[in-house]
C-alpha cells in the first residue's frame, strides 16, 4: 500500500447522477478515501458541522490514516451531512474555484447517500419526507384536524416510532388556506406598462401549504415595484427528495418545473424563489441532475426575490415609500443563500426602511432540510444551531427575520419566537400601520442658505 494518498482526483470522480461512473461504488470509494485525507489534512471546515469533528476524531484514533477507518466511522460521517453548503463555500479546493482537487464534499456525501438508496431502497421515511406536496396536499384537506394531531402526544410517541420524526420537533401547522386558494381569490395584479421586471413567482411546497404570508407579501413587494408577475404550474423544487438519495424522484420533480416554467423563461421571465433551499437547488442542482441544456438554461433565469428587487434598485426604479418602520431586527442570513454567493440582499434591502437597525447572525441553524426532524439527529440539530439561537437572542430586536422558513421553524424551536421573512418585513414597511412606528421624518437640510 502506498504511504500516501494522491489528492488529484481518482478515476472514480463524479458528481453528475446522469453518468454511470456516478453509481459505481468502487469509484465512490476512492473518491471518500481521497477527500477525507485532504479534508483531515486541512481542517479549515472543524467548526461548521458535526460531519467534519466526526471525521476528524475517527481520524485521530488511526493516527491520521483515513484508510484505516472502521465502516461505522465512515458511515457515520456521510450520515451526520446534512447539506448545508457552508463547507463547499469555505473550501479553497472547489470545482467553483476551479482547483485541480475538484473537492465538493456535500455533493460526494450527496453520491454515497444516492448509492445507498438505490441498492437498498429509499425508506419509508424518506419517501415522506422527500414528497413535501403530497404531505401537503394531505393536511391541507383538513388543516384544523391535522394540527391538532401534531399536537397530541400519542401521535407524536407513533409518529416517532413508525416514522423516525423526533416526538419533541417543532413541527409547522398546516395554514387554514393555502397560498394557491389566496391567489385564486385574490388574482395577481394586472401587468404594467414598461415593467421594472418580469417575474414568474416560484412560492415553494413549504409557503403554499404552511406558511402563505411571505408569498402573499412577495406579490404586494413585486406589484409594488412594478413587476409583471406570473403564478406558473409548479411542484416541489426537489431537494428533499435528493436529500434522501432519492435521485429518480428528484429528477422527475426537476423536469417538471422546467417543462413547466421554460417558457417563461424564455420570454424574459426570471424564476423568483422564495425558499433560498429552493432557488438554489433549481440554480446549482438542476444542470447536474437533469441532463440536456435545457437545466442549464431553465438555471439561468432563477434568482432569489430580495437579488431581483436589489437589481431594480441598482437602475433606479425600486419603491421607497415605506411608511412605517419595525425599527430593529435581527437578521438570520441562511447557508443556501450564502451557497449561492449572491450577497445579503434581503438585510441590504431592508436596510433601506428609515429608522431601522439590523443585526446580522451569520451561523447555521443546523434544521437543513428534513434533518432535524429526524429521531436521531434533533438533539445533535439544536446543539449544532446554538450559536445562531443566542445569536438572535442577543440581538434584542423587535423583530425577527429569515429567508428560510426552515431556519425559521428552528428558531422558534429555540427562542419562542417565529422570525418574519425579509420580503414580509418589506411588505409590511409599505403599510401606514405595517409596523408600530411610523418612519422618522427625514433629516432636516443643514445647508446654510445663501443671499
Amino acid at each position: 500500500m502506498s504511504s500516501r494518498i494522491e489528492s488529484r482526483p481518482t478515476d472514480g470522480l463524479s458528481y453528475t447522477p446522469t453518468e454511470a461512473k456516478y453509481w459505481n461504488r468502487t469509484g465512490l470509494d476512492k473518491e471518500v478515501e481521497r477527500v477525507f485525507d485532504i479534508c483531515q489534512g486541512c481542517r479549515l471546515c472543524f467548526n461548521l458541522c458535526p460531519s467534519f469533528s466526526d471525521l476528524f476524531q475517527a481520524v485521530d484514533r488511526e493516527d491520521g490514516d483515513v484508510r484505516k477507518l472502521a465502516v461505522a466511522d465512515r458511515r457515520r460521517v456521510i450520515d451526520l451531512c446534512y447539506g448545508c453548503k457552508l463547507c463547499e463555500v469555505k473550501c479553497p479546493y472547489t470545482p467553483r474555484d476551479g482547483h485541480e482537487f475538484q473537492l465538493d464534499f456535500p455533493r460526494l456525501m450527496l453520491r454515497a447517500k444516492s448509492i445507498d438508496a438505490r441498492e437498498e431502497g429509499v425508506k419509508m421515511r424518506e419517501k415522506l419526507l422527500g414528497n413535501p406536496d403530497l404531505l401537503g396536499k394531505v393536511g391541507s384537506k383538513t388543516p384544523a384536524l391535522a394540527n391538532w394531531g401534531c399536537h397530541q402526544k400519542f401521535q407524536r410517541v407513533m409518529m416517532e416510532k413508525l416514522l423516525g420524526i423526533h416526538r419533541d420537533k417543532l413541527l409547522p401547522d398546516f395554514a387554514a388556506e393555502t397560498l394557491d386558494k389566496w391567489l385564486k381569490r385574490n388574482p395577481i395584479p394586472a401587468p404594467p406598462q414598461n415593467p421594472s421586471a418580469k417575474v414568474a413567482l416560484f412560492p415553494t411546497c413549504f409557503v403554499n401549504y404552511y406558511n402563505p404570508a411571505p408569498g402573499k407579501a412577495a406579490v404586494k413587494v413585486l406589484a409594488k415595484n412594478r413587476c409583471d408577475l406570473k403564478f406558473p404550474a409548479q411542484n416541489c423544487c426537489g431537494m428533499p427528495a435528493l436529500d434522501g438519495g432519492d435521485i429518480k424522484f428528484a429528477q422527475s420533480q426537476a423536469r417538471a418545473n422546467i417543462g413547466s416554467m421554460l417558457p417563461l423563461v424564455r420570454q424574459g421571465y426570471k424564476i423568483a424563489a422564495i425558499n433560498p433551499t429552493c432557488s438554489l437547488m433549481m440554480r446549482l442542482e438542476y444542470p447536474a441532475i437533469v441532463e440536456g441544456p435545457e437545466a442549464k438554461e431553465f438555471a439561468a433565469a432563477v434568482v432569489d426575490p430580495h437579488e431581483l428587487l436589489w437589481q431594480i434598485r441598482q437602475a433606479g426604479n425600486f419603491n421607497r415609500e415605506f411608511r412605517s418602520t419595525p425599527t430593529s431586527v435581527a437578521y438570520h442570513v441562511p447557508c443556501h443563500l450564502k451557497a449561492q454567493g449572491i450577497g445579503f440582499r434581503s438585510r441590504d434591502l431592508m436596510r433601506s426602511i428609515p429608522g431601522i437597525t439590523i443585526t446580522t447572525v451569520d451561523h447555521c441553524t443546523a434544521h437543513d432540510g428534513t434533518w432535524a426532524m429526524k429521531k436521531e439527529y434533533f438533539e445533535l440539530s439544536m446543539k449544532a444551531g446554538a450559536k445562531a439561537f443566542d445569536g438572535m437572542r442577543e440581538a434584542d430586536a423587535r423583530v425577527m427575520a429569515t429567508d428560510c422558513p426552515l431556519a425559521a421553524v428552528q428558531i422558534q424551536q429555540a427562542t419562542g419566537t417565529r422570525p418574519m421573512h425579509p420580503i414580509e418585513v418589506l411588505a409590511r414597511a409599505y403599510e401606514d400601520r405595517g409596523f408600530p412606528d411610523p418612519v422618522p421624518p427625514p433629516e432636516p437640510d443643514h445647508a446654510e442658505n445663501k443671499p
